[in-house]
């Protein structure tokens, strides 16, 4: 269910992941957290707190993180392995395919502070090419909730699933989309608003800017179709095609790079559709990103609100 309350709470799509873990815990006694000396960062800290038999915190030492993981799992616990994206996706890397991926371990990999949105830690800890990554491991999963009440709702759902899987979460409080009755379908893409215009494919902290464009734009007559596309792997191929038969031109947002992420699956879609829709992504070019606030990097990448209705309607007229 949307939330009516017009995206005026702010939480973030980790803290979701924080409650959805204590949410489940007490139903699943096989959950377990694993760390990299960072439980309150990755809101894994009352879990740890009420649960201190099922949290091992494996220190500064990522790849390990993994492979104590991958073990856990093999001896038939549910592990979620939490640390900042850059870290899992990039110092894990190998682990993750060989002791996850490969070996088909039930292990789910979280990966926060997903994308731009770090703080002012800069290019060294800001993940924008890690959707990239796992979604090009063979039976990965590939979830980006939209928001905290997503992220939470997710929770038992991943838990049951007997696949690896890698959970993208954003640090920064952003509006909510949803709200607590939200039950969302893994696998499946969810039509936000409907327009008549052009459609936009957003996922994880794009969402709620994309619901934005969307209203700003309202008002000079272009009607756009907003999509959540919480689940990149395995992504909703039907629904899309569904929205692809409607427009004539279609857009991704996403924080991310353009290659490899959200733009990169649906351009695939179309090419191996052939379909006539036009395609233009949103994202973070052939490019690193930098230090700086949450809000200056947004709006100086072209990815907040703002940023998306210029880019949109440079996208119509071109």
């Amino acid at each position: 269910m949307l939330n009516s309350r017009a995206m005026a709470e702010m939480k973030s799509t980790r803290a979701g992941f924080g409650d959805g873990l204590l949410d489940i815990a007490e139903a699943i006694p096989e959950v377990v957290t694993v760390d990299a000396d960072l439980r309150h960062s990755v809101q894994t800290l009352k879990f740890a707190e009420k649960y201190p038999t099922r949290a091992y915190n494996i220190g500064i030492a990522e790849q390990n993180l993994i492979g104590v993981s991958a073990g856990l799992a093999h001896a038939g616990k549910i592990p979620f392995c939490a640390t900042f994206a850059v870290f899992a996706t990039g110092l894990g890397y190998n682990q993750i395919r060989q002791s996850v991926a490969y070996s088909g371990n039930n292990v789910k990999v979280v990966g926060t502070h997903g994308g731009m949105l770090t703080g002012e830690d800069g290019a060294t800890h800001q993940a924008l090419e890690d959707l990239s990554l796992m979604r090009g491991l063979p039976g990965m999963r590939v979830y980006c909730p939209a928001d905290y009440y997503e992220a939470r709702a997710m929770m038992p759902l991943i838990a049951k699933e007997k696949n690896p899987c890698y959970l993208r979460l954003g640090r920064q409080n952003l509006p909510v989309v949803y709200d607590a009755n939200y039950k969302p379908k893994l696998g499946k893409i969810d039509i936000l608003r409907e327009g008549k215009t052009a459609a936009v494919f957003a996922i994880g902290t794009e969402v709620p800017f994309a619901l934005e464009a969307a209203e700003i734009l309202k008002a000079e007559k272009i009607d756009l179709t907003v999509v959540n596309v919480s689940t990149l792997k395995p992504l909703d191929v039907a629904g899309i095609l569904k929205l692809l038969e409607k427009f004539e031109t279609v857009f991704t947002a996403e924080d991310h790079s353009i290659i490899g992420g959200l733009g990169s699956a649906i351009a695939e879609v179309i090419a191996e559709n052939a379909t006539k829709t036009k395609l233009v992504r949103i994202g973070m070019r052939d490019m690193f990103g930098e230090s700086g606030t949450s809000d200056a990097l947004l709006e100086k990448y072209l990815l907040d609100g703002k940023g998306l209705v210029k880019q949109i309607k440079q996208g119509l007229t071109e």
